[in-house]
């Protein structure tokens, strides 16, 4: 796949998943979550880039909710800067997801805006920069505020 995004001079999202979807939330364990994403991430970079992918090209998705616990998900918000010090733009999916309902008990994926936002602002804050949301409108209001208080980067 590098190969071709290299070859078609194509951005590309480096995503971490710990297994596969079958299996990725059985359990998952990490030494430490934060690092072991973060050395995931370089080490897929670093193969992107001796592919010919062009290091600007490259975006980073630590996979919240991807063979992640809560717990997984809130330290890879929590220490967000460490995945934002490698110099890439941050992708940050939270959207709905079941950690927020299992947080705020709120069972409906559909209800979990306030979580999403939430997060989203969070990680902003925190130096993310793409954004994956469904509920688009509600996210960019946010997001507006809080880069209108943020300094600038």
């Amino acid at each position: 796949m590098a190969c071709v995004i290299a070859g078609a001079g194509a951005d590309c999202c480096l995503m971490h998943m710990l297994g596969e979807p079958r299996t990725m939330q059985v359990d998952p364990r990490y030494d430490d979550v934060v690092s072991d994403v973060k050395a995931f991430l370089e080490q897929r970079m670093a193969f992107a880039v001796g592919e010919g992918v062009a290091e600007e090209r490259i975006w980073l998705d630590p996979g919240i909710g991807f063979g992640k616990t809560v717990e997984h998900n809130l330290e890879l918000l929590r220490r967000l800067g460490e995945l934002v010090a490698l110099g890439r733009p941050v992708v940050i999916g939270t959207s709905r997801k079941s950690f927020l309902g299992r947080l705020t008990g709120v069972e409906q994926a559909s209800e979990r805006v306030a979580g999403t936002v939430a997060t989203n602002v969070l990680a902003y804050e925190r130096g993310a920069s793409v954004f994956r949301v469904h509920d688009v409108a509600p996210t960019v209001e946010a997001l507006t505020v809080a880069a209108a208080t943020v300094p600038a980067r």
